[in-house]
């Protein structure tokens, strides 16, 4: 994993829409980069990569260079390229170690990308390619995306044609230090750059197939997923780089790379399917043209759960105290990297899926408390209770000052909450009398429960599931039911007022269209009814590299369309004129699962 340090801001471009433009003058002490290359070593980084303002007009280069690589990592660049023409620079820093470099460029032509930068650096930038290609690097050619080269993109393409060993990334413009100060001189519109970036794209890839060669390979940064259809998978950012720590000068430590200058607003986002590696917009955009230019996808399936897996252990003070806030709290994402001490002995784990964004991780992780170790030897844990023990914060942390912004210690808390809180919901199903509509009823849950009931008369038992495969199992293991293939959206309008109760049992988050889908559950249901709607929140596994691996190859698909939580639901639920008779919410110390129960007006 890479650590990105930034040495300074002075630059010998002058680009417009520089991030650090209003701090060009502050350069970092050599003293400063030389400590922070030891710390990145300390905190067990593969790879330093030096960033500014420019990096390499630092006479400090091959010195720090040196450094990283007699510390044995290796060495990484982001950069305009332009000292980089000179082959006698790109062969130092070749023999030091350099493996990575992320270079600028934002026209294929001197005319626009001169304009760009605000200098004359065309032919030294484009030169460097030259000089990279062929070394066996991890090489990127980045090119921001402003009003001036939106619709010359194609113009980069055609540059970096010949170089099939590099990445072309187009990325939005960023509003922060000059793309902030002139921001209406610069800013395009996200669409109009989702639009052109796709053309770019499309035309790169042609040329390519034409060629009969590998590469170069496209992505995009900064763009919406949601607007890049067909692309989405193509998204670029520091974290597909395996960058997991930065520090700016003057910052006592390392910092979680993250997406804070960006927001997925959760009015227009919340429940998208691509939210997990979607960057959003940046915030300032936002503030100036709002959020109606991205349009949410909600019918794609996404991944109810992601994986912690085991680094390694922590050394334990020998006074006991805890490492975390002896050695520093800032590297660890608060979120992402997860620390269980159990037994003496502390193990760290962290969380690098993109099926879930950061702020879903923590929230998962603090705000609901659904972190759990997979003790099963299953691809898959199918039975909660017995296969996962869940991880609360540790009474270390209690009265902490460092608390609300540290990761956390974790510790396991030996009780079965998945039996304990399902108890409730066993206890409202054994209670129904009546005609009953179990809405998604495929896996065939509390069949112990329904069955007498049935036998007995006491309840009118009719299920209704999507799957064919599971609709004709069910019929074999329930000849005292009536199961109906079909989906809750499209529900028979002669069930309409028929159902004493309707039951969505875990099946809620299985609604492709869950307004469509309550417009007919509700019609279902007669006056007086009750409506009882469970399901699970998000969760996170601690597993070893070996079960994350076999389970992360399992052919096992995507059910899941979103992780509401309570709340979710009842936002829509509370819509259809239905009185709440209770909730249970997610929280730590409970499991994952969620209980709403309304009943419907006689009126």
């Amino acid at each position: 994993m890479k650590a990105l340090i930034k040495v300074g801001y002075g630059c010998n471009d002058h680009c417009s829409f520089c991030h650090t433009l209003d701090v060009r003058h502050i350069d970092g002490e050599a003293k400063e980069i030389h400590e922070k290359i030891e710390r990145a070593k300390a905190l067990g980084h593969s790879m330093v990569v030096l960033s500014g303002g420019e990096p390499t007009i630092r006479p400090e280069l091959f010195a720090w260079a040196e450094h990283v690589a007699r510390l044995d990592m290796d060495f990484g660049l982001v950069t305009n390229g332009r000292m980089l023409s000179y082959a006698d620079v790109t062969e130092k820093l070749l023999e030091r170690r350099l493996k990575y470099v992320y270079l600028s460029l934002h026209g294929g032509t001197a005319k626009i990308h001169d304009l760009m930068v605000r200098s004359e650096a065309f032919d030294e930038t484009y030169g460097a390619l030259e000089n990279l290609s062929g070394r066996g690097l991890d090489l990127t050619v980045n090119c921001v995306i402003t009003k001036h080269n939106v619709d010359h993109l194609e113009g980069v393409v055609d540059a970096v044609l010949k170089y099939p060993d590099l990445a072309l990334n187009f990325s939005m413009v960023e509003p922060k230090g000059g793309g902030d100060a002139l921001f209406d001189h610069l800013m395009p519109r996200i669409t109009w750059v989702a639009e052109k970036v796709r053309e770019a794209i499309r035309y790169g890839d042609a040329e390519v197939a034409a060629r009969g060669a590998e590469g170069p390979r496209f992505s995009h940064g900064a763009i919406p997923l949601c607007l890049m259809p067909g692309d989405e998978h193509r998204y670029s950012d520091l974290k597909s780089h395996r960058f997991a720590t930065m520090t700016e000068i003057g910052e006592p430590d390392f910092y979680p790379v993250d997406d804070l200058n960006k927001v997925q607003p959760p009015e227009k986002c919340r429940g998208c399917s691509l939210s997990g590696p979607c960057p959003g917009l940046y915030r300032g955009y936002v503030r100036a043209f709002g959020h109606d230019e991205v349009s949410p996808v909600r019918d794609e399936p996404r991944s109810n759960s992601f994986n912690y897996v085991f680094e390694g252990h922590v050394p334990v003070p020998p006074d006991g105290a805890c490492p975390l806030f002896v050695d520093g709290t800032t590297p660890w994402d608060r979120g992402r990297h997860l620390f269980v001490e159990h037994a003496g002995r502390i193990g760290r784990y962290v969380a690098r899926s993109r099926d879930f964004s950061d702020a879903e991780i923590a929230e998962v992780k603090h705000e609901l408390g659904q972190i759990y170790v997979d003790v099963s030897r299953k691809d898959a844990p199918d039975d909660f209770a017995k296969d996962l023990v869940q991880l609360v914060r540790s009474a270390r942390c209690d009265g902490c000052p460092a608390r609300e912004g540290c990761t956390g210690m974790f510790t396991p808390l030996m009780e079965d909450v998945f039996t304990r809180d399902d108890r409730r919901v066993r206890e409202l199903i054994g209670t129904l009398e009546g005609a009953v509509l179990d809405v998604g009823c495929g896996e065939g849950p509390y069949e112990d429960v329904f069955a007498p009931r049935a036998a007995a008369g006491t309840i009118e038992y009719v299920g209704v599931e999507p799957d064919a495969r599971r609709v004709e199992e069910l019929r074999r293991r329930r000849p005292w039911a009536t199961i109906e293939e079909g989906r809750a959206e499209d529900l028979n309008g002669s069930h309409e007022g028929r159902f004493a109760h309707v039951l969505v049992l875990r099946s809620w988050n299985h609604l492709a269209e869950p307004e469509r889908a309550l417009d007919r559950i509700v019609a279902s249901l007669a006056p007086g009814g009750t409506l009882t709607v469970v399901d699970n929140v998000a969760f996170g596994l601690a597993r070893s590299p070996h079960k994350t691996r076999r389970a992360e190859a399992s052919d096992a698909a995507f059910e899941h369309f979103r992780n509401d939580a309570a709340a979710d639901a009842h936002r829509l639920l509370s819509a259809r004129g239905l009185t709440l008779l209770e909730r249970r919410d997610v929280a730590p110390g409970t499991s994952n699962q969620w209980l709403l129960r309304y009943t419907k007006g006689t009126s």
